[in-house]
């Protein structure tokens, strides 16, 4: 059982039978001096520790190939929502299910990945949180978020991490909440985002940085282009035996219109050429296509995203 009492949190062994929600015994010492913010905190705090809250993440399909991505915790009810380039889809999501809108989260300018914000403050309020990178000058936005922030957003009680990753634009932001990686357009599945503003230094620091967040972290990207990324990555990198079985896997999913998304880090690490790049494989793949001897690591990301561009 939890036991929540002014200033601590005590946890009890518990039985199987003992971790249903319903069945949670809070015993609250002194209850008549405890005020309601408190004893809610620290009841989102025992659901936590007992593993009881947990993150939702679905996938809200807009235009051609994007996704905007709704997240919900099982203690609040309402959802925040990523780089909504389209509002109508998020307002149809939002009906059906009968929940708010709670924030929104932007990674940076492009157009699809902004076009809905205003709509949707004009629907559900203008006083809804938008965090979005202040580097970036993106109307509507009105939490201007700094890099390598760290914040908890508004009504949902999450962390959130804010990483710089520069290189598809040059404000461009990802976010680490929980075991999620909201990374916009610049770590796909099997691939990278075009270097539309950036350098392939900043790009290649970039994905570096996303490589490190934790090879449990799921990797929610903003585009279905993973069978399109994995034809590249077979030409550049066709010794991967990972890769191989990588490819099978996602065109199932695809035949039967199922999301390749989330990847993980640890799967991109071991599949996407644009994390392996000055591995041996992607050097000697660079050789033979550009008949010269390649070992600069910038160099070769240059390279490598200057081959898929043309590709």
């Amino acid at each position: 059982m939890v036991i929540l009492t002014n200033d601590k949190v005590l946890v009890e062994p518990l039985n199987e039978s003992m971790l249903s929600p319903k069945l949670l015994m809070l015993y609250f010492n002194n209850e008549s001096h405890v005020q309601t913010i408190a004893i809610l905190s620290k009841l989102v705090l025992a659901l936590k520790l007992l593993g009881l809250i947990m993150l939702t993440v679905t996938p809200l399909p807009a235009f051609d190939d994007n996704y905007i991505w709704a997240i919900q915790t099982s203690n609040i009810n309402g959802a925040y929502v990523v780089d909504p380039g389209d509002a109508d889809v998020v307002i149809q999501f939002l009906s059906d299910k009968q929940i708010p809108l709670l924030g929104v989260l932007i990674t940076h300018h492009h157009h699809d990945h902004t076009g809905g914000i205003a709509k949707l403050l004009s629907y559900y309020g203008s006083n809804i949180p938008v965090y979005g990178p202040a580097a970036e000058n993106i109307e509507g936005v009105n939490n201007p978020l700094q890099a390598c922030a760290s914040l908890t957003l508004q009504s949902i009680d999450l962390k959130a991490e804010v990483i710089e990753v520069p290189g598809h634009t040059l404000g461009h932001i990802a976010y680490v909440i929980e075991d999620a990686l909201f990374c916009g357009d610049t770590l796909f599945s099997a691939g990278c985002g075009r270097l539309f503003e950036g350098t392939p230094q900043q790009m290649l620091t970039s994905l570096t940085r996303l490589a490190q967040v934790g090879d449990d972290k799921k990797v929610y990207c903003t585009h279905e282009y993973t069978l399109a990324n994995l034809r590249f990555a077979n030409r550049a990198d066709p010794s991967n035996v990972q890769l191989q079985l990588y490819i099978r896997h996602a065109e199932q999913l695809r035949a039967s219109n199922t999301p390749t998304l989330p990847s993980s880090i640890a799967l991109e690490k071991a599949i996407n050429p644009f994390l392996r790049s000055s591995s041996k494989e992607i050097k000697q793949s660079l050789t033979e296509q550009y008949q010269q001897p390649i070992n600069d690591a910038v160099k070769c990301f240059a390279l490598l995203r200057q081959w898929k561009d043309n590709f």
